[in-house]
């Protein structure tokens, strides 16, 4: 018999200051676990921002090997899913059932590590399911979390849209119970929790998908300070001091596609500039030191600027950008024009890179192709 989390009175509650808490009914929900083993977790500091719990640079949350893979397929993905590519879909999906199959917490309703705050990583259907979650939920500016309080004499799960600080938040608070209830109504399964208590996956009655994190490593940290445009300089400080604290190797510039997500300067009045300087668009890099960049510009034409970088220190890079052209279907129109800058590597794995390049502007960059480093 699964167990299941029962809610009886769900309602809006907005937070700003002051508050008042409008009610409304909603469905049931259900929470199912697997038969599981619980083990120890070890003990790390936290710092709490934005209303998330994040490893500090000291400490680094504790992941399994199988629930690292799951995190590395979230990295990249907008929306919460909602812009996800079939292959990044595919690769979550992937990721879900391997640890769906392992075993984690037995009775994961009966156990504390279920209770806190959650943070929404994840979800498959945003558009199917309730008002709230298909309005805010694919909208990285807003911080989505659970909260799951099992173990008390009111308990109650409640789902909040976090705007800002400044603005507040909106509930959504419900009564719970584990007893045994009506099928026919809403349920939630929990079908994975980490030994940890970090991560959970739960799946709903409508085949929704959830993933959900107690607590977020440095790189989830710089992309959701991107997505909402807040804090990114100091989520950029935060992430390189942490990754120089673990290893001072040696950087390489790794081939693939690579998407420019931000940078330090905004763009110029001229496209053409920003373009020629990696101010805008995507940076494909091979192998044999030959270096690309593409802009789409508009009505299926694109900028292309091909040029070559020779290694000439630790992490820095000659760049010769000399052959630009303007690409409209199978046609090229030349552009005569050359850039010349130095390229620093502050970062760089398989998914995320962080460069100082053309007039020390520190970029950030995404790989799109799904290649790995050899």
């Amino acid at each position: 018999m699964a167990l299941k989390v029962y809610t009886t009175n769900l309602g809006f509650q907005w937070n700003p200051t002051p508050t008042f808490s409008p009610i409304f009914k909603t469905r049931n929900l259900r929470y199912k676990s697997p038969k599981l083993f619980e083990s120890s977790s070890s003990i790390r500091r936290n710092v709490t921002v934005n209303g998330s719990n994040v490893v500090d640079e000291q400490q680094q949350v504790s992941f399994n090997e199988q629930e690292n893979k799951l995190i590395e397929a979230l990295i990249g993905i907008q929306g919460r899913g909602r812009s996800a590519s079939p292959q990044q879909l595919s690769d979550v999906d992937r990721a879900v059932q391997v640890l769906e199959g392992f075993e984690g917490v037995q009775e994961p309703t009966s156990s504390s590590l279920i209770e806190g705050r959650w943070q929404l990583m994840f979800t498959t259907r945003p558009q199917t399911a309730s008002p709230i979650q298909r309005t805010f939920v694919g909208v990285d500016f807003f911080s989505v979390f659970q909260e799951v309080y099992l173990r008390t004499n009111d308990p109650r799960v409640s789902n909040i849209i976090k705007f800002s600080d400044a603005i507040g938040e909106l509930k959504v608070e419900a009564a719970a119970s584990i007893k045994d209830g009506d099928e026919a109504k809403g349920w939630l399964d929990t079908t994975y929790l980490s030994p940890s208590g970090d991560l959970r996956i739960s799946r709903g009655n409508k085949g929704t998908t959830f993933v959900l994190q107690k607590k977020t490593v440095p790189r989830q940290r710089l992309i959701s300070a991107i997505s909402t445009g807040t804090g990114v300089r100091e989520a950029i400080d935060e992430f390189i001091s942490f990754h120089q604290n673990l290893s001072r190797d040696e950087t390489e510039l790794q081939e693939g596609e690579w998407q420019m997500i931000w940078s330090s300067q905004v763009e110029t009045d001229s496209w053409i500039e920003n373009a020629a300087n990696g101010l805008m668009g995507k940076q494909v890099v091979k192998e044999n030191g030959q270096i690309k960049f593409l802009v789409d510009i508009f009505l299926g034409l694109r900028f292309s600027m091909i040029g070559k970088f020779v290694k000439s220190g630790k992490n820095l890079y000659e760049l010769t950008m000399d052959d630009a052209v303007i690409l409209g279907g199978p046609f090229g129109y030349p552009i005569e024009m050359e850039s010349k800058f130095n390229l620093e590597l502050l970062y760089s794995d398989d998914k995320i890179r962080i460069t100082r390049g053309y007039n020390n502007i520190v970029f950030v960059h995404l790989r799109t192709d799904g290649s790995s480093k050899k």
